[in-house]
């Protein structure tokens, strides 16, 4: 017969088992030369691993909250196209969406803003070139901004209307309502997954690597193929993504554990 469980008053037995793989292979880092080399070569993609996650985030997030405010409006025309957007970018892969705004969407992009300096005579600021780091980041945003909007969405709409009501009736408007009684119980939903969503972007930043990024999976296969170490350089890059993505996970579900405690 199945009881009632508290998982969070569970003792970590499976953070001391990772804790000690992970142990292991920084054991394994300092004493073996080849890994020491491993990883003091891909330690340089960590930095654009860590800011296409941020500004990519960044930039989703804030989509995503737009997308969420869209998606509530009274205006059909707003909801519809919220709606519109967040339907397609959800049914697009990541790695297909990531290879169309690089190929597709970027360069219609750079032909359309010199199409629209020429006129001004500003031919020095006429631009040939958008960088693949940054078509790499505009993607993960655009395919995060959607996942997020409904997390948001979500949120905002977990809230009992009978405050929003009374917020109204007191006399605050639509932003004082959104600040001050929307908003600050909303983030106790919107938290646990938009972690979740950080997490994930972590992980499929690795996608960069299809456009020749150099971050922390491209400069993997590039020293894979060139000390032919497959097992000793791919132990490297998952330990890499693991301590970033365990170490996120605790600190959020911290968090998020604070937030759950703190009183209303």
């Amino acid at each position: 017969m199945i009881g009632p469980s508290h998982p969070d008053k569970d003792f970590p037995y499976w953070l001391i088992l990772l804790g000690g793989l992970i142990a292991w292979m920084f054991y394994q880092v300092w004493t073996n030369d080849l890994y020491t080399q491993v990883i003091g070569t891909l330690s340089k993609g960590v930095r654009i691993t860590v800011m296409v996650t941020l500004i990519g985030f960044a930039m989703a997030s804030a989509a995503g909250l737009l997308l969420a405010v869209m998606s509530l409006s009274r205006s059909l025309i707003l909801r519809q196209i919220a709606r519109f957007y967040i339907e397609v970018v959800r049914g697009i892969p990541i790695i297909v969406l990531l290879l169309y705004v690089a190929f597709v969407v970027a360069p219609a992009l750079v032909a359309a803003l010199n199409w629209l300096l020429e006129p001004l005579g500003a031919a020095l600021w006429r631009t040939r070139d958008f960088p693949l780091l940054w078509r790499a980041t505009l993607a993960l945003a655009i395919g995060y901004s959607a996942f997020i909007a409904e997390v948001f969405r979500a949120g905002i709409q977990s809230v009992d209307a009978g405050q929003i009501e009374a917020a109204e009736a007191l006399g605050l408007n639509r932003w004082q309502r959104f600040r001050h009684i929307v908003f600050p119980q909303a983030i106790r939903t919107i938290l646990p997954p938009l972690g979740n969503d950080f997490v994930a972007m972590v992980k499929d930043s690795s996608l960069v690597s299809v456009l020749g990024v150099s971050d922390i999976t491209q400069l993997g296969k590039i020293t894979a193929a060139g000390n032919f170490r497959y097992f000793e350089t791919y132990n490297i890059v998952a330990l890499i993504y693991l301590t970033l993505t365990v170490t996120l996970s605790l600190g959020l579900r911290r968090l998020e554990q604070r937030m759950r405690n703190k009183p209303q």
